[in-house]
């Protein structure tokens, strides 16, 4: 008898937090079938979110925004990156927030410091992407390695950034009997 898919709701169309899960999935659970759709769902927060706070409130109103419209699915994801400040220097993240039917998985991603010039075109009201492309010359970076990409010349992107939190979000639903 063939497994049936799992289907599972990521909340953003970007292909990078879709990879991220993909590949976060299927290393937790290599013996399911999962099929991965990629939906725009509403943060409910600034488009730069600027506290770990506020970054975490986008994740989880994402991943609720996505079990209340598509209820079909087994598992919502949402994933939301943000900033903030530390003394004077500005430090970038994503929250991860996984729900099903039984359980929720939240995780941190590592954390890293912006340059500078970075940090004051997003102190002056630019996105995190949008203040990448402008001080690195490029375009639409944030949905390719994103800051943590261009920082480390790729040796980690923002796929690479994200599949350890979605991984370690989804320790509750590897050792269910743990998280009862």
């Amino acid at each position: 008898m063939a497994n049936k898919n799992k289907h599972i709701i990521v909340a953003s169309k970007n292909p990078v937090k879709i990879l991220a899960v993909q590949s976060a999935f299927e290393k937790m659970f290599p013996e399911q079938y999962f099929s991965f759709e990629g939906r725009s769902i509403p943060s409910g927060v600034a488009d730069q979110p600027m506290s770990d706070k506020e970054t975490y409130t986008g994740a989880i109103n994402r991943a609720i925004g996505a079990k209340d419209t598509f209820s079909e699915a087994e598992y919502w994801i949402g994933i939301e990156g943000g900033i903030e400040e530390i003394n004077t220097e500005m430090i970038a993240f994503a929250w991860v927030v996984i729900i099903s039917k039984d359980h929720m998985g939240k995780a941190r991603t590592g954390t890293f410091f912006l340059p500078p010039r970075v940090a004051e075109l997003v102190r002056s009201g630019k996105e995190l992407g949008e203040a990448d492309d402008i001080v690195f010359a490029q375009s639409n970076s944030k949905q390719q390695g994103g800051a943590v990409g261009l920082l480390t010349h790729n040796i980690i992107d923002r796929t690479a950034l994200y599949i350890n939190a979605v991984i370690m979000a989804l320790i509750p639903f590897k050792n269910e009997n743990l998280y009862k």
